[in-house]
């Protein structure tokens, strides 16, 4: 049996998650995340544990635990001046950091330097801060998609998803963004996003990322698809925290937010048979 027919559909059904990243990230991040689940058509979002904000959106997350939440895996924070870093003392996690001990801005440095047993004792505490919390997530995934830098570090990804009994977002398209051979790790056996739609500069930088968010819904392909968003607030906590930093900046994720609590974007749902699911369900078929 398919995914699809696992899951009660016809094989020609094609599943929806709307996923808001970086919950946690900072105040307008979560003011805008709460009100795409409660206003808009998101219906899945995941929270940045080492982050100043984490707090009140775990809160959020236990008060309403209606909405689907994962725990978004940290190990790198790409921000000019706004810094956070591990969960774990610095000690237990050098590696990990960087000469101030915040967290590495880029893929590559966190690629050349970290320890396998850093990554593993750091994304392992994160999830456990949020699991002593309280917290009931459905599902983990990753934060710039840096459990892919390596192979090694993505086997600790697919052993955490196991040991928690969760599923990890696991897509051939986030692979390749991050230069993880797919062919050579996804295995028999994993839950695989089918189609993940995000994002890019190009769109972004000739105004056409809300064009792009509208024409996904008309091309969605039949299986299990993703769209990976990030709303927050074009306002200036989200300006000085994406300071010089225009990809995923503070009007990237307005129009992010806009896109997705639109009321013709919503009504495409319907129009095009599109059947919104969530981690949640897919955690009871693994």
């Amino acid at each position: 049996m398919n995914l699809l027919t696992r899951l009660g559909f016809s094989k020609n059904s094609k599943l929806l998650i709307i996923h808001a990243d970086d919950a946690g990230l900072s105040h307008s991040e979560n003011m805008a995340t709460i009100e795409s689940l409660k206003k808009g058509m998101v219906n899945s979002y995941s929270i940045m544990v080492p982050c100043p904000w984490y707090y009140e959106m775990a809160c959020f997350a236990k008060s309403n635990p209606e909405f689907d939440y994962g725990i978004h895996l940290t190990l790198t924070c790409e921000w000019e001046y706004y810094k956070f870093g591990p969960v774990l003392p610095i000690s237990e996690v050098r590696s990990l950091v960087d000469e101030n001990g915040h967290f590495y801005k880029k893929r590559g440095n966190l690629k050349e330097s970290a320890s396998i047993e850093d990554v593993e004792k750091e994304l392992d505490a994160q999830i456990k801060k949020a699991l002593k919390f309280g917290l009931k997530p459905t599902h983990i995934d990753s934060h710039m998609y840096s459990v892919g830098t390596r192979p090694e570090f993505f086997e600790i990804y697919r052993a955490l998803g196991k040991k928690y009994k969760l599923p990890i977002m696991i897509s051939r398209q986030l692979m390749e963004m991050v230069g993880l051979n797919p062919d050579e790790n996804i295995k028999d056996g994993d839950l695989l996003i089918e189609k993940a739609h995000f994002g890019i500069f190009d769109y972004f930088e000739f105004g056409k990322l809300g064009d792009y968010y509208s024409k996904v819904f008309d091309n969605l392909v039949s299986g299990l698809n993703i769209i990976l968003i990030h709303p927050a607030f074009n306002d200036n906590e989200m300006k000085g925290i994406t300071v010089n930093h225009p990809n995923f900046g503070s009007e990237w994720r307005q129009i992010d937010f806009d896109s997705f609590t639109d009321q013709e974007n919503i009504s495409k749902l319907k129009k095009n048979n599109i059947e919104l699911i969530t981690w949640n369900d897919l955690k009871y078929i693994q």
